[in-house]
């Protein structure tokens, strides 16, 4: 159940994130949350790869290279995802960036009403 509700929270944050920044164009919620979960998928699996992959730089870079890789996956969720679009690397970076910051908020907000229930 939690899983779900990560999800429609997830689909929501990438609907509002893409409303605010013009460069990401989705079609409606339901590619929102097509987006939501391939994007769970993706930071399962390939991103701990990546990460492993470019340790090295990531550390070099202290963590910043971590926002790369975001902005990477989120061109490749763009690629797999119709009805999704990112304009360029740039988008994608600052789509990631705003994501994490709605996602938390969001959050952060469902764990409070879990406590209060």
């Amino acid at each position: 159940m939690r899983f779900i509700a990560r999800i429609l929270v997830s689909g929501l944050a990438v609907l509002i994130t893409s409303y605010l920044l013009p460069g990401v164009h989705i079609h409606d919620f339901i590619t929102a949350l097509l987006v939501a979960v391939v994007l769970a998928i993706l930071n399962t699996f390939i991103k701990p790869l990546l990460i492993i992959l470019t340790l090295p730089i990531t550390v070099f870079t202290l963590g910043l290279f971590l926002l790369v890789i975001n902005a990477f996956l989120i061109l490749l969720a763009s690629r797999l995802v119709s009805g999704f679009q990112v304009d360029g690397f740039w988008w994608a970076l600052l789509f990631s960036i705003i994501l994490s910051l709605i996602s938390s908020f969001f959050e952060s907000q469902r764990r409070r009403a879990e406590g209060e229930a």
